[in-house]
């Protein structure tokens, strides 16, 4: 079985939730960079990557890593990839996205043109033609340039894999569905414990949350680019891999998992949207206020992403919000809280230091994972 690279891009700060999970998957870790995990594994890999694996934002297939600081030296070693390994005669392929951190080459157009022409020359020689009709399955390539160092894929993924299928009605600041399940990863929530988001919007914690307790594949319910790549993916492999993710699916199960907010119209889109997901009989939503926030039971989670005032009449809200959420933290018995938020005084007026604080970007927004653990619940006495 040919062998292959693939890389899975994350957030910054979310590498070491990205390395587990494709560990947990059954592959080996080739390298660990700032935003990205680059792993090792065959063809029915890059279906499984695509169809499992939670927090990343697409499976590349990766071509080459090479210095360049001239356009003629980039154009030179990428003629010298192999790209017949990959790219059939009758192949559309193109550079669908480059950019340039800290590097000599930083235009973005330029770098697009130079290698599609140098991708052509090779594939010329290779296949003996003077021109390509480009009528066959996708292959757009993606550069990524960092201290003048180019690591160059093929994006296997297409539509990015946040999109699940299910979110059609979005919040004013949502929250990625991948970037939500990194989150929840960075948590000991597990299925048999409560988890409630008060700030809910559009569901996406708490969707996410549903999906992993009744081991939902995130790809089940959408298609890949790469379906369409015969000369690389057996058919036999989506049949194998759809029918693993069908197989592991329990709804069966029992959850506490509820969805709090303010706004009824974004309750309603919620529920919509885990509908769509296919579990909603395990999400309680309901409108409620952050105010009325509570719970008769212990050791349960908040994970939630409040607002944090982009706009600056929302910013003179944000100490009174930030003390409620405290407020009614202290009000929950044994309880853990994890939000996300930009807001650089969160901690100030939820009046308490977080017990571990993480820096994530998301996108180019620096935001904090304020972490605040209540006690771990006593071991069940075994009968």
């Amino acid at each position: 079985m040919e062998k292959f690279e693939l890389i899975a891009p994350c957030h910054f700060g979310l590498e070491a939730v990205m390395k587990r999970e494709i560990q947990d998957l059954g592959y080996e870790i080739v390298e660990v960079e700032d935003g990205k995990v680059t792993f090792a594994g065959d063809a029915e890999a890059i279906v499984r990557a695509n169809m499992f694996l939670r927090t990343t934002e697409r499976i590349l297939l990766k071509v080459g890593k090479f210095k360049a600081v001239t356009f003629e030296e980039l154009f030179e070693k990428t003629r010298a990839l192999p790209w017949e390994r990959y790219i059939p005669a009758n192949g559309k392929f193109w550079i669908k996205k480059a950019n340039s951190v800290k590097s000599q080459l930083f235009s973005p157009s330029d770098i697009q043109s130079i290698m599609k022409k140098a991708m052509v020359e090779r594939l010329k020689s290779v296949y003996h033609v003077e021109w390509f009709d480009e009528d066959g399955p996708e292959f757009p390539v993606r550069v990524a340039f960092m201290k003048d160092i180019a690591t160059i894929g093929i994006d296997t993924s297409g539509i990015s894999l946040h999109k699940r299928g299910y979110r059609q009605a979005t919040s004013k600041a949502p929250i990625t569905e991948t970037l939500a399940s990194a989150l929840i990863k960075l948590t000991p929530w597990h299925k048999d414990r409560i988890l409630v988001d008060p700030f809910c919007g559009s569901g996406t914690f708490p969707i996410e949350a549903a999906m992993m307790a009744a081991n939902i594949a995130p790809g089940l319910n959408r298609s890949f680019l790469c379906e369409d790549w015969k000369n690389l993916i057996s058919r036999k492999h989506w049949y194998t891999v759809r029918e693993e993710a069908r197989d592991l699916m329990n709804l069966n199960i029992e959850t506490d998992i509820q969805g709090y907010d303010l706004d009824g119209a974004m309750v309603k889109a919620a529920r919509e949207n885990a509908v769509r997901a296919g579990v909603d009989g395990l999400i309680h939503f309901q409108q409620r206020d952050v105010a009325n926030l509570s719970h008769p039971k212990k050791y349960g989670f908040l994970i939630t992403n409040p607002p944090y005032g982009e706009r600056l009449e929302e910013k003179e809200n944000l100490p009174a919000l930030y003390e409620k959420i405290g407020e009614r933290f202290c009000g929950l018995d044994s309880w853990s809280m994890y939000l996300i938020t930009a807001y650089d005084d969160a901690e100030r007026y939820i009046g308490r230091k977080a017990d571990k604080n993480r820096k994530i970007y998301n996108g180019m927004m620096k935001t904090y994972f304020y972490q605040f653990l209540g006690p771990k619940p006593p071991k069940q006495k075994r009968s």
